[in-house]
């Protein structure tokens, strides 16, 4: 069979893979395609065409094998073009070498070589092992030319686009010697000279013929058939018309002017008649008919090689003074651009603002809309590309792990041949140092036995010598396989990177189009109630936006998608419709944080973690901590970290053993446990939907902590801190023993017990260290009478599982179970100061309590949230943290006191003012003894 290919397009060119002068064949050293330099400088010499013939090996039944063929390279494609024969118009297939693998294999016929891509395997044959190996090297060659960009001939262009791209030629040739020296172009066999020799005899003319391509063939044939016709009627015309200075090749040494005309249309070529006879005429028309079918061989015999060389240096001049023209021509375009944009910008803004009625904004709006549509598709492109890549890059992986193997294979079976071979020697050897240990044999037998293991040893020396080659070959072609994975890798990290910026923007500009709705909304009001209408339906449009984006391709990425990787709502699910439209702008300016931050954050702390090996307390695993742990990295650095809290309460099977002790016996706490399940992240999927396992498992944690600890047993919030610990560590004893290192280890005592007093105090200490830290701040909340502590309560008791966004929650864990409590106070602080300017822009003391209950959804930003704790809120001494907790249990300890005495002195007053009742005060009593 022919190929796996479809036919390739019907072409009318001349000789395949000869489009330009013979001189042009020569190398840049000016040698001639049949010389070479040796090791030094061989790629150079080749000949800039790469053609010749080769069999291939295909075809069905009776007339399967070898079948001859001329094959060309096309430098534009990067495809190998082949033809039954190199006159032939059509070519009949072609192979695609961008995303080949060559491989040669000694234990087959000498010439075997094969090409691997994709979609199929060809094998080939040369005519000798030096043809083979040269062709597998320019190939290659010429596959790293087309993916590093580098200009196909001549030799001009390659110069006139810089040093640069021929000294990285240079460098790959060099390492490529480095594995197997180069060959020698073999004379007459390939390149130009190739194309006259005659066509390699098959053993008969139908077995070489492509059933597969059998239109092909026969236009070619007609082809060739009509040629023939028109040189034998041009055979008997006038003699001088038949004898053109090109048709004769041998006549070389005379100066000719390099006419790009046809030969027949110069008049010098009629004024020199030359007596021939008819077969003479005959010839001398086929080759004029073949020199107009190859012009390569007709020009570049007639051209001077001085006036050529003249040609080149002038045509180096004007290529590099026209890339000198169009890099300037393209940074006047950037500039262009980037003055067309601004006044664009300055424009749109102008129009807006000197917008007198709503419809003309209005349609300022839909044209912005317009613009998010086109960026959406430039996105989609994009990301197509990028799969494109993906597939490549996976496609290469894939056949360099399949050489990588093939290698190992041939290593071992050589090894395993030298193993035989020094045997064979050491035998040798035995039998003539010791030729009185053996019978003697008839010198007949003798010389029989020496020739035969002379002669074996003869074969082993050309197998080991093969097999070298083969590994040579195949180590250079991994070499190059890999360097070419590595630049698709590196391509398709730039397409994800200009992919991620161009969302990042999508996502700005959508925000904005969005915070211009609302702010167009809260102008308008119900004052006109069309235009109302009109705001609220592409309000409702943009919030519904993205859903139908997703549902109509699924193949391209959304900005936003529905939850993220932990299964939190990305944009919260409010009732209101004013929060609603907020909520989405806060999800696409912290997806465009996200997207912005990611290759010039998250790739080099990926990097650093991953590098960071066997973990141990140290000033740099405090800060990578402080900067939040990578998803990957995050259950085993949280294990570690829980490990440290609570080693010595952990014991093996403990665990089970609590959840034994729950089954035998039910626990006063599991009632109010089964209440707070229900309750437990509602924009969470895996607590909210029904077929989830994570209740179940959480219930099961909650119950084993309350006999682990009965003095707490549960409290309200322990239910969110488990619910967290299982949603990292996705393992139930695990999120166990993190729940006991929070309560036990890392809060303060009494922090979850019945009376909350260690909550009770943080709080003042906070109240405390915002009067230190943020005075301003502290003066207009209390000027409006506003108490935090309805707010900052609860971010304490779960540690912000509610308030915080889920990548910024998790990052202010990464650093609460290592360094402890002072991270909570830290973050508490920071989020004030982060939002200090909007809380003091509010005058209405309902206004500022309205805004506080959501103002933490609103950060987007976690560098620079975890900038402004670590470093704006120093100096924070631990030492100052125990004193104000110190000074404010002891006093809150005496208001308890107080408030005891006061309630004893309240009952003994009630009691004496109801002496004949004793027995209700008693029961009044009991109650509140219950109570």
């Amino acid at each position: 069979m022919e190929g796996a290919q479809g036919s390739p397009p019907v072409s009318r060119s001349p000789v395949p893979g000869s489009d330009e002068p013979a001189g042009a064949a020569r190398g840049p050293g000016g040698l001639p395609p049949g010389e070479s330099e040796g090791c030094a400088r061989p790629l150079e010499t080749a000949p800039k065409k790469l053609c010749g013939y080769l069999s291939k090996f295909g075809g069905k039944g009776p007339i399967r094998g070898w079948k001859s063929r001329w094959f060309f390279y096309d430098e534009r494609k990067c495809h190998l073009y082949y033809s039954r024969t190199a006159q032939d118009a059509n070519p009949l297939d072609s192979i695609d070498l961008s995303s080949a693998v060559f491989d040669c294999k000694a234990d087959a016929d000498e010439g075997t070589f094969e090409i691997k891509t994709p979609s199929r395997v060809i094998t080939l044959k040369a005519a000798t092992k030096q043809v083979m190996l040269y062709w597998l090297q320019q190939l290659q060659m010429k596959r790293w030319e087309f993916h590093n960009g580098l200009p196909a001939a001549p030799d001009a262009a390659l110069a006139g686009n810089g040093p640069a791209l021929r000294l990285e030629l240079e460098q790959e040739e060099a390492e490529l010697e480095e594995f197997l020296c180069p060959v020698q172009t073999p004379p007459g066999l390939v390149g130009v000279a190739a194309a006259l020799q005659p066509v390699p005899a098959q053993s008969s003319a139908l077995q070489n013929i492509s059933l597969k391509h059998l239109g092909t063939e026969i236009q070619n044939t007609m082809y060739n058939i009509r040629g023939n016709r028109q040189a034998q009627g041009a055979g008997h015309g006038p003699p001088g018309e038949d004898s053109p200075p090109s048709g004769e090749p041998v006549r070389e040494e005379q100066p000719l002017p390099p006419n790009p005309s046809a030969p027949g249309d110069d008049p010098a070529d009629s004024a020199k008649p030359a007596p021939k006879s008819s077969l003479t005429a005959n010839l001398i028309q086929k080759a004029k008919r073949q020199n107009n079918t190859f012009p390569l061989f007709s020009e570049g015999l007639t051209r001077n090689r001085t006036a050529q060389e003249k040609v080149l240096a002038l045509e180096q001049q004007v290529l590099i003074l026209t890339k000198e023209l169009k890099s300037q021509k393209e940074l006047v375009r950037i500039l262009h651009k980037a003055l067309e944009a601004a006044q664009q910008e300055k424009r749109a803004s102008s129009a807006y603002l000197a917008a007198a009625e709503d419809k003309d904004r209005l349609e300022l709006v839909r044209h912005k809309v317009r613009q998010i549509a086109e960026l959406g598709r430039r996105v989609e492109a994009l990301e197509q590309e990028r799969e494109g890549l993906v597939q490549t890059a996976s496609l290469r992986e894939q056949q360099v792990q399949e050489l990588q193997r093939h290698v190992q294979l041939l290593m071992d079976k050589n090894q395993a041949k030298q193993q035989v071979i020094c045997q064979l020697l050491e035998k040798v050897t035995q039998d003539f140092m010791q030729p009185h240990n053996r019978p003697p044999a008839p010198p007949d037998a003798a010389d029989r036995d020496f020739l035969s293991q002379q002669e074996k040893m003869e074969h082993l020396k050309d197998d080991m010598e093969a097999y070298r080659t083969q590994n040579r070959f195949l180590n250079s072609e991994i070499h190059q396989v890999t360097k070419l994975w590595r630049r698709v890798a590196e391509r398709q990290k730039a397409l994800l990177m200009k992919c991620a910026y161009l969302q990042a923007k999508n996502c700005q500009v959508e925000s904005k189009y969005l915070a211009g709705l609302r702010r167009l909304q809260e102008a308008v009001g119900d004052e006109a109630s069309e235009c109302s209408e009109l705001l609220r339906q592409l309000t409702q449009e943009a919030l519904q936006w993205e859903a139908g984006e997703a549902s109509a391709d699924s193949g391209v990425l959304s900005p936003i998608s529905e939850y993220d990787e932990y299964g939190f709502l990305t944009v919260p699910n409010y009732e209101v419709e004013d929060l609603k439209l907020l909520a989405k702008i806060q999800a696409l300016e912290v997806c465009s944080h996200h997207l912005l931050a990611h290759e010039a954050v998250e790739r080099p702390r990926r990097e650093r973690w991953a590098a960071l090996g066997e973990l141990a307390p140290s000033a740099e695993l405090k800060q990578l901590l402080r900067a939040g742990v990578p998803r990957e990295h995050r259950p085993r650095v949280w294990r570690w970290l829980v490990r440290r809290r609570v080693q010595h309460l952990q014991a093996p099977g403990r665990y089970q053993e609590l959840l034994s002790r729950g089954q035998a016996c039910s626990q006063p706490a599991a009632r109010q446990i089964e209440l707070d399940l229900n309750r437990t992240f509602p924009n969470n999927k895996h607590f909210t939907c029904p077929s989830s396992s994570f209740p179940e498992k959480l219930r099961r944690v909650l119950l084993a902590f309350s006999w682990q600890n009965p003095s707490i047993g549960y409290c309200q919030g322990l239910n969110r801190l488990a619910a967290i610990a299982l949603l990292v560590l996705d393992e139930e004893e695990s999120a166990f023993w993190c729940l006991v290192a929070i309560v036990e280890s890392i809060m303060p005592a009494d922090y979850y017990s019945k009376t909350l007093t260690s909550s009770q105090v943080d709080q003042r200490v906070l109240q405390d260290l915002l009067s230190e830290k943020l005075p301003r701040l502290m003066a207009h909340l209390g000027q409006h009478r506003v108490d935090l502590s309805f707010i900052t309560f609860n971010w304490f008791l779960v540690v912000f599982a509610d308030s915080l966004i889920s990548s910024i929650l998790l990052q202010v864990w990464d650093a609460f179970l290592y360094e402890g409590t002072k991270v909570v106070f830290r973050y508490a602080l920071a989020i004030f100061k982060y939002n200090e300017e909007e809380i003091l822009r509010l005058q209405d003391g309902l206004e500022i309590c309205q805004y506080l209950r959501f103002f933490t959804k609103t950060i987007c930003d976690s560098r620079k949230l975890m900038s402004i704790a670590f470093n704006d809120m120093n100096p924070f001494p631990m030492k100052q943290l125990r004193q104000l907790r110190t000074a404010h249990g002891e006093r809150l300890e005496a208001e308890l006191q107080e408030l005891e005495q006061l309630k004893a002195a309240y009952l003994e007053t009630q009691a004496s003012r109801l002496p004949a009742v004793p027995e209700a005060c008693a029961s009044e009593d009991e109650l509140d003894g219950e109570a």
